[in-house]
């Protein structure tokens, strides 16, 4: 891992060069960033173009970099966050896409991404109706945070199991290592359901859960192996649910609106949803923009902030997890 990186994102990217204006006064050029965009420029996606995964280091002074393990750019060249665009194509909603720069050693531009908050269709025109740089930390603290979504029973400091959307600050939530904690914060954000937003539901008994558990894709679920069914060396492994999806117990909610609701503590901690340990919202710099002030600023001045995620186990990478029967094998793990 980077040196000072406290946590990785990964988010789908295209590069530059595969979208570029069609029809307007920057034609045949790529997207660019927000000095060099034109209003009502006409973008489309060129023949065969396809989003890679851009995985962003986010470091504790604020930054980020492109990390070591990424699929685009130069590991621990520096990124930036430009702006966000909003798209409208012929037919259909508009969608909004994030700009990152990638800069060399000497501070000069050496990639541009897009990253499309839903997917973009090929041979479509996409309309650029508004470009901004406000707010563009809070779009990708949107597009990271880990979160539940309403209906999903978190369980109590007493036993007792209750729907996320009756919880308030000062709850206290079991905690797998740490007991009885106080919930410091509640986030409720409603979203259309498609791309990096769209849900992954977690079928019931998929992972040894009491009932269906629907998740953001980045939230990490937590995995104790009685055997190393995967190889790993770990008994305890942090598993992104996106990486879990076969299309049959574990499969992605693609369509309409989700509701999503994230549970903040002091600390990182693991807590219960439906019956699987899960992570509560982790706070780095990618995530921290998404917290109302005063919430923010108690972070700050917390003596013990969120670390690392690697306190609780492996974070295991999607190429351990491309088996098909991956998901199976976790639910006998555990049981054994």
């Amino acid at each position: 891992m980077n040196r000072d990186a406290i946590s990785i994102q990964s988010l789908p990217a295209y590069q530059a060069e595969q979208f570029c204006v069609d029809i307007g006064a920057n034609a045949g050029d790529p997207i660019s960033v927000l000095d060099e965009l034109v209003m009502d420029d006409i973008y489309e996606l060129g023949a065969g173009a396809t989003t890679d995964r851009l995985e962003i280091a986010a470091h504790v002074d604020g930054g980020f970099s492109v990390h070591g393990s990424s699929a685009l750019g130069t590991p621990d060249a520096a990124l930036f966050l430009d702006c966000v665009v909003t798209l409208m194509p012929d037919r259909g909603a508009a969608t909004d896409a994030l700009i990152l720069v990638e800069v060399d050693n000497e501070g000069l531009i050496s990639q541009i991404y897009l990253v499309p908050q839903a997917p973009l269709m090929p041979c479509t025109g996409y309309r650029l109706v508004n470009a901004s740089r406000h707010n563009v930390r809070q779009r990708l603290a949107q597009m990271t945070c880990v979160a539940f979504t309403r209906g999903t029973r978190i369980s109590m400091s007493t036993g007792e199991q209750r729907l996320i959307e009756e919880l308030t600050p000062g709850d206290q939530i079991l905690t797998r290592d740490s007991g009885a904690q106080t919930i410091t914060w509640i986030g409720r954000t409603t979203v259309r359901a498609v791309g990096e937003m769209a849900p992954i539901l977690i079928r019931k008994g998929a992972l040894n859960n009491a009932r269906d558990l629907i998740v953001s894709p980045d939230h990490r679920l937590m995995v104790y192996q009685r055997s190393d069914q995967l190889g790993t060396g770990r008994a305890e492994l942090l598993l992104r649910a996106r990486d879990l999806v076969n299309g049959e117990t574990v499969v992605v909610q693609d369509g309409g609106y989700v509701e999503y609701f994230q549970i903040l503590f002091d600390r990182h901690y693991i807590i219960y949803a439906e019956g699987i340990a899960a992570e509560s919202l982790f706070v780095d710099a990618v995530t921290k923009p998404v917290l109302p002030e005063d919430v923010r600023q108690r972070h700050v001045r917390l003596s013990r902030p969120h670390a690392s995620r690697t306190n609780y186990g492996l974070d295991v990478k999607r190429e351990m997890l491309t088996r098909p029967d991956a998901v199976a094998l976790l639910r006998r793990a555990s049981q054994r």
